[in-house]
């Protein structure tokens, strides 16, 4: 069977008592987490939902979360997860684009899905035990087979363009990811990893996250990220894996210096979303001493985790994101789309069987995405002659603040709607907390005014509060090139040594 609840299904009736899932008071076994998945899907089916079907969950992390998706893959409906950072347009506009049927919501984020339809709230003690909300005597629905083209989740990414683009992830796609992060990580039914980036990011529902349910390990999930509550969790349930923006991993190192938590069960920490600094990687093993830091890249549209670093060459390859996986296959390109030679900086191109097909609703994004049978990834950077992987700059022009990706263009669409705005930049600055912050560098029409405050109220709603302007600088006019193209680069030159405001 074809679904993310066959794996479950069979640690039920192999070893019905192993541990799933812990998430604060409760400690969920393989036969509860499929009878819980069992009656969902019965809830869902009651609701109308059909094979083919998208459910949108806009949640923060919990055990329904990870329930949820289970069973919507139970039925051979479409998991939608949707960042609960996004403002309620950019919610709005997701639900309408993706034809989306239901929307379970955390009530404690009802507010950013105003307006939506068909919308399920989900309390805090539905949190807890996600089959809640199906009635006492549920029928429990029967697993649709599906099949490895069957489309199993849309993930929605900022893009260069002023709206997110729907990446398509088929079965195919994610089970010969699970493969490949089990291969290498070594993933084993002994392994209890640590969920403490939001789920509805690749980087902890993939990164390696729900494989792990398929060799008959345990998902740990912190319903927020915490430094204190991740070395606390740690520490108690001997957890041994996890995957942390680098962000993350900065304030982990900090907090944890001197620390008395005993976190020799932990084998490795999975870095992403940015690059992480060389000058952490080398602090890793001051708190870690039993584990190690494996560097990896990966897209949204690939799953997650097309290269990581090989054990043992974390220092002599410091500053490369690692090797290629098993199934994946790197090739850098130039302008004109040739193919260049190890050393040589280009284009990074990526195939596989865990690369999407494309963009939902969306034909011409997919093509322009694609040298024949080679995902385009944006990114520039090279190999060396030993197939490590090392980036170098985005091609694309997108901003990553704590591990997420933010399009400028994004931003600007909501900048040029203030009144008071003539032309409008945004690109990201190095900051020490965040990796990147969003500066706004705008020229006023004659006689405006305009301060930091003005804008993030103005954006209130219309963007994240990550996407949001931390900084606001005021020009006479953009540099441009000859052709009109903002020189961003050259602003990110001159600004670079500013002050974030707050």
């Amino acid at each position: 069977m074809v679904a993310l609840s066959a794996s479950v299904s069979w640690w039920a009736h192999a070893d019905p008592a192993r541990l799933a899932i812990v998430f604060k008071d409760q400690r969920v076994s393989y036969a509860e987490l499929y009878e819980r998945v069992c009656k969902l899907a019965g809830f869902l089916a009651e609701r109308g939902v059909r094979p083919g079907d998208v459910v949108a969950l806009l949640m923060k992390n919990s055990s329904a979360f990870v329930e949820l998706a289970l069973a919507v893959s139970h039925v051979g409906a479409v998991l939608l997860p949707i960042n609960y950072r996004l403002g309620t347009d950019e919610v709005t506009y997701i639900v309408d684009h993706s034809d989306a049927k239901l929307l379970f919501v955390d009530t404690e984020l009802a507010d950013a899905a105003t307006g939506c339809p068909h919308v399920v709230l989900v309390d805090e003690e539905v949190q807890r035990n996600g089959g809640m909300l199906a009635h006492d005597g549920q029928a429990l629905a029967t697993m649709v087979a599906s099949t490895p083209e069957t489309l199993f989740r849309l993930m929605y990414t900022s893009g260069t363009t002023d709206r997110p683009k729907g990446v398509m992830h088929t079965y195919a796609n994610y089970f010969w990811k699970c493969a490949d992060h089990i291969s290498a990580l070594g993933l084993k039914k002994d392994d209890r990893i640590l969920v403490c980036g939001p789920l509805y990011h690749v980087g902890a529902f993939d990164l390696p996250g729900l494989a792990v349910l398929m060799v008959g390990g345990c998902l740990a999930i912190l319903r927020d990220f915490d430094e204190w509550a991740v070395l606390t969790f740690i520490d108690r349930e001997r957890l041994t894996g996890a995957w942390m923006a680098p962000v993350m991993l900065n304030r982990l190192l900090m907090a944890g210096a001197d620390s008395a938590y005993d976190l020799t069960s932990l084998k490795w920490i999975v870095g992403g979303g940015d690059r992480t600094p060389e000058a952490r990687i080398r602090e890793f093993k001051s708190l870690f001493k039993a584990a190690r830091y494996v560097d990896a890249y990966g897209l949204t549209e690939t799953c997650s985790g097309d290269t990581m670093m090989d054990a043992g060459r974390e220092i002599d390859k410091i500053g490369s994101a690692g090797r290629a996986v098993a199934h994946v296959d790197i090739d850098i390109r130039d302008d004109d789309g040739r193919s260049v030679g190890a050393g040589a900086t280009g284009e990074i191109c990526l195939r596989g069987p865990k690369v999407s097909s494309g963009y939902w609703k969306d034909p011409e994004r997919t093509a322009a995405s694609r040298y024949g049978e080679w995902f385009r990834t944006g990114d520039v950077g090279y190999l060396d002659d030993d197939g490590f992987l090392f980036l170098t700059d985005r091609k694309k022009d997108m901003i990553i603040s704590g591990g997420e990706n933010i399009a400028s263009s994004e931003v600007e669409r909501v900048l040029y709607q203030m009144p008071e705005v003539l032309e409008a930049a945004a690109i990201g600055l190095p900051d020490a907390r965040w990796g990147e912050r969003v500066a706004a560098i705008v020229a006023l029409k004659n006689g405006a005014v305009l301060t930091l405050d003005d804008v993030r109220r103005h954006c209130e709603g219309k963007l994240g509060g990550f996407k949001t302007p931390r900084q606001l600088v005021i020009v006479e006019a953009l540099p441009r090139n000859p052709s009109g193209k903002v020189l961003k680069r050259v602003l990110r030159d001159d600004l670079s040594g500013t002050a974030a405001q707050f």
